[in-house]
């Protein structure tokens, strides 16, 4: 039966099946989880922003991936919480929707940046010469609010249209927080044109994102191969390995849970919910800990504060 009133209209998401009984315990891990990618976002963005020799092209893509991995982070957190700390799994519909609005710009603006920083990365090795004129701070300003307005742009549309449906008596969402093809699944009506504008979204983004990355990189090889020291070689793919770890850490998630719910119709819901767990979660987490071990600049400032900080408490205890 359908619901066409979506006064009071909720749903009901999903933790990891089988585990209720332990909701509380894995929320003191998934908490940690979230503190870590808070603090350790905030701190890249700060050491970027107080660190005169870190103004340069690569550094401020990195801080547009901060940034959007502290919004990626915020929009998972609320439902996140309230069902593994508070056992709470019903969200009313316009809060589902805010979500996986936010949810889902962020992916994609993840991606755009993920794009953006290996454009970084050909110029800076294919043109170095250049790499100053061609990589203006306007030009970055610019190229960032393109991504901006192209993720919110494109995902406007679907809170509305979901809006529209009306929404089957069972409601229960098969992860924890709220997503496109998820709730789409539920209404109790054609879903055509919501299937064919979510499809479109993706490949015109993370399709083609993926693709132009790949692209990219292609290039680069064909650049770096064409040197003739080998240890210069080796130094132009090394300023590459942070970029190609976030690029891992971003798609490979998206590309199992894609392939899982196309092709393996036998797979466990558990293995749908940490895929998704990977995907969200992973990239927030790690990203800020691989660019700290392969950054050098980032790394002294950071053992700089932490140095600082204990040589404070030092001095308050003396």
């Amino acid at each position: 039966m359908a619901d066409s009133n979506h006064t009071g209209t909720s749903f009901f998401l999903t933790g990891l099946p089988g585990l209720e009984a332990g909701h509380t315990w894995l929320s003191i891990p998934l908490c940690a989880m979230y503190v870590a990618a808070l603090v350790g976002n905030s701190l890249i963005l700060w050491v970027v922003r107080s660190e005169p020799s870190l103004h340069q092209p690569m550094y401020y893509f990195l801080s547009m991936l901060a940034m959007t991995d502290l919004g990626l982070s915020a929009s998972t957190l609320p439902t996140m919480l309230s069902i593994y700390m508070l056992g709470v799994r019903e969200v009313a519909l316009d809060v589902c929707l805010a979500q996986l609005f936010f949810i889902h710009t962020f992916s994609i603006m993840e991606s755009s940046v993920l794009l953006a920083m290996a454009f970084d990365r050909f110029v800076a090795i294919s043109k170095p010469l250049h790499y100053g004129t061609i990589l203006t701070s306007p030009r970055i300003a610019r190229l960032g609010l393109v991504i901006v307005v192209r993720s919110i742009g494109l995902h406007i549309p679907a809170p509305i249209m979901l809006k529209q449906l009306p929404y089957c008596r069972t409601r229960l969402l098969s992860h924890s927080y709220c997503l496109h093809p998820d709730v789409m699944k539920l209404a109790c009506a054609d879903t055509h044109t919501n299937s064919v504008y979510g499809l479109f979204v993706v490949l015109s983004t993370l399709g083609v994102d993926s693709v132009l990355i790949v692209l990219s990189y292609g290039l680069i090889l064909q650049t770096v191969l064409s040197i003739a020291s080998k240890a210069e070689r080796l130094k132009a793919l090394n300023t590459c390995v942070s970029h190609i770890c976030a690029v891992l850490l971003f798609y490979t998630p998206m590309i199992g849970l894609s392939m899982i719910h196309r092709f393996g119709r036998r797979a466990s819901p558990s293995s749908h919910v940490l895929l998704s767990y990977l995907h969200f979660l992973t990239p927030p987490l790690l990203n800020p800990v691989v660019y700290t071990i392969k950054t050098r600049q980032i790394r002294l400032k950071m053992l700089h504060l932490f140095r600082s900080d204990r040589t404070g408490i030092r001095d308050l205890l003396s």
